[in-house]
């Protein structure tokens, strides 16, 4: 009987040999061991699994940008051809291209865009220009009014306070809160957009007094305007400025 096994198990041990020694590369690839190997192991060149899920970027937070009058009328006109419309778009372009490169998605809106029904975003600011007659000598500075109709006023009110704030020490102008008109405190947009959106409207400065700013150096305009709008997303500290007399 021991013989027997002993010849089982020999005939065994031949059989394998030669069995390995006949098998292709290809042939073993394909067994349980070169299936083992492909799971274990990722394969270089090989893609990922299609049945994974893609991550999905998450969105950037979004801001709107009216530029007054622009596509719509030229606003305020000075007596050599200088327009409102023009000063507020190059100004509102700039505030974008600032807003963008901070990491927001920027929508640069018309004066009566028909993006504007029912518009959300995190916040939505209208840059405009004052009269380019000259009033008086206290007709400079500027002036911003929020929307007080969404359903979130203080949210508005804050924005407006970061807006006096950034905008007052960046440019040097002084607040001229006395001319604050109804056509700013009920401005057509604040009643088109969601009231979920919180909303302001600046004049940037007067087009007489102030024209050199506004027409010169739009950049720190378009800066005021960017450092107020961030201090309102990043909840920065807001402290009080003195306001001139109309």
């Amino acid at each position: 009987m021991f013989k027997q096994v002993l010849l089982v198990l020999s005939v065994g041990v031949v059989l394998a040999t030669l069995f390995s020694a006949w098998t292709s590369r290809e042939l073993v690839a394909n067994t349980l061991v070169g299936k083992l190997g492909s799971t274990a192991v990722p394969v270089v060149g090989v893609p990922p699994d299609n049945d994974l899920p893609t991550p999905t970027p998450r969105p950037r937070p979004r801001l709107g940008i009216v530029a007054g009058h622009w596509g719509s009328d030229s606003g305020a006109v000075c007596p050599d051809g200088l327009t409102e419309a023009d000063v507020n778009l190059v100004i509102a372009t700039l505030v974008k291209e600032k807003l963008v490169a901070e990491g927001f998605d920027v929508d640069l809106l018309k004066e009566f865009d028909i993006r504007l029904t029912g518009y959300r975003a995190l916040a939505l600011v209208s840059i405009h220009a004052d009269s380019c007659e000259y009033l008086n000598d206290q007709a400079t500075g500027f002036k911003v009014a929020a929307a007080l109709s969404t359903t979130n006023p203080e949210k508005a009110e804050r924005l407006a306070a970061c807006l006096r704030s950034r905008y007052g020490s960046i440019t040097g102008l002084d607040y001229h809160a006395g001319s604050i008109t109804v056509d700013m405190t009920s401005y057509h947009a604040f009643d088109e957009i969601n009231h979920e959106t919180t909303a302001v409207i600046i004049e940037t400065g007067f087009l007489n007094l102030d024209r050199q700013l506004l027409e010169q150096n739009p950049e720190i305009a378009a800066q005021g305007i960017t450092a107020g709008i961030l201090c309102y997303i990043y909840n920065e500290d807001v402290s009080p400025i003195e306001t001139s007399t109309p």
